[in-house]
């Protein structure tokens, strides 16, 4: 009797403790993408302001995701040492600081100054999010803490166009950047007021000299081969990423005669049905032998509806309708797209195998307006919607080429 009692209480609790967990990643996460998506948004705004054109905009955001790669690199290290913790709230104060510094920008420098800020701060989360998930979160539920992480990403990147475009409509675009940073800095808040929660101690060492105990070699995991396809197919899915955040809405615009109004629209609703998506993709991910394939199917998908977009003539209102339905078949492979890393993370390598993928997701987002800035500039908005949907093909392929190598291991030992 009371080896009942004291045995059919612990699965809630469980779920209390990862369910809080899961959502305290999640809100975090939600204020990484939105930060992401400060200033595209206002592209059509600060194009007359600083006199500027689109690849000169675009440059902004390869700076910022240029210094996120690096710092996320270098981050996974850090986490791997100190813990997530510290590092998470610096990175989410730095991103609040950022969101200020393009408020008060006087100069194009200014914006590009604060990128390189805005960078640093976002180059943390991915090591610090998936360390706490993969450790902290029990591996029944670890799909759908997938699935949630996922979905804050989607709505923090759907909040962001929606929120930039309504108040700088209402007040003015250093308002709406004001009010971004307003909200970083209220997460900050939460966080702190649950710090106890995001409690992980550093991997402790093996002691040293112990004859028993081989010494990890902390670079030993860049020689395995998933975790380079890993960083290749990240980046590929960044760059298709990074052409729907900056540049796919404004090509409709001018392919399909969007009003201006519908534009923001457009990414919002991408965002909001990957988001949705991502449900369903977090019961699917619950096989993880099937992940491949969820991913080929998804962008598969995604890939078909960027064609229409860039062949049909369609009219203004179809246009958010097709963005939505490529945003849910590229959420659905969400949650799959995170197991094919979890697959091929050895243990205690958690943050520095993440900061190293993950760091394709900012090099393919820093290339990706260089290239279709350009294109945008040469009035070719048909090809920016071709392109698209060849990166999002040349993803299939790499989702396969991921479980090709998986097997090959190497220990993580000098």
């Amino acid at each position: 009797m009371s080896s009942s009692s004291t045995t059919h209480p612990l699965p809630p609790v469980a779920l209390r403790q990862d369910a809080s967990l899961i959502g305290l990643v999640g809100l975090a996460h939600l204020i990484s993408h939105f930060s992401q998506l400060l200033l595209p948004p206002l592209f059509p705004w600060l194009k007359d302001v600083f006199n500027v054109s689109y690849a000169q905009l675009g440059f902004l955001m390869s700076v910022f995701f240029v210094v996120s790669c690096l710092v996320q690199a270098v981050s996974g290290f850090v986490v791997d040492r100190f813990g997530p913790r510290p590092v998470l709230f610096a990175g989410l104060a730095l991103l609040g600081l950022a969101a200020f510094g393009y408020a008060f920008s006087t100069s194009y420098w200014m914006l590009a100054l604060f990128a390189v800020v805005a960078g640093v701060g976002n180059g943390v989360f991915h090591p610090v999010d998936y360390t706490l998930l993969n450790r902290k979160v029990s591996a029944p539920r670890l799909g759908h803490a997938y699935s949630v992480h996922g979905i804050t990403g989607s709505l923090g990147w759907a909040l962001a166009p929606a929120m930039m475009v309504s108040l700088t409509l209402a007040y003015s675009w250093r308002v709406a950047l004001a009010g971004a940073g307003v909200l970083a800095f209220t997460v900050v808040a939460v966080l702190w007021f649950n710090r106890e929660r995001l409690s992980l101690p550093a991997t402790p060492k093996p002691a040293a000299g112990h004859p028993h105990v081989p010494v990890e070699n902390p670079m030993a995991f860049l020689r395995i081969p998933a975790v380079w396809m890993c960083f290749a197919f990240f980046f590929f899915y960044a760059m298709a990423l990074g052409v729907v955040q900056a540049f796919a809405p404004e090509a409709a615009r001018h392919l399909h005669n969007v009003p201006l109004t519908l534009v923001a629209v457009c990414l919002t609703t991408y965002m909001l049905c990957s988001a949705g998506s991502m449900v369903l993709g977090g019961f699917l991910a619950s096989d993880p032998a099937r992940c491949e394939r969820i991913v080929g199917i998804g962008f598969g998908l995604a890939a078909c509806f960027a064609l229409v977009l860039a062949f049909a003539n369609l009219p203004a209102a179809a246009v958010p309708v097709l963005f939505g339905a490529m945003g849910a078949a590229a959420g659905i492979a969400g949650p799959s797209r995170d197991l094919l890393v979890k697959r091929s993370t050895p243990e205690n390598a958690t943050g520095r195998v993440y900061g190293v993928v993950y760091s394709g997701l900012d090099i393919g987002q820093a290339i990706s307006p260089l290239i279709f800035g350009v294109l945008m500039d040469q009035g070719r908005y048909q090809a920016v919607f071709i392109g698209l949907a060849v990166v999002q093909g040349v993803l299939i392929a790499s989702a396969f080429n991921v479980r090709r190598v998986r097997r090959t291991a190497v220990p993580l030992v000098a």
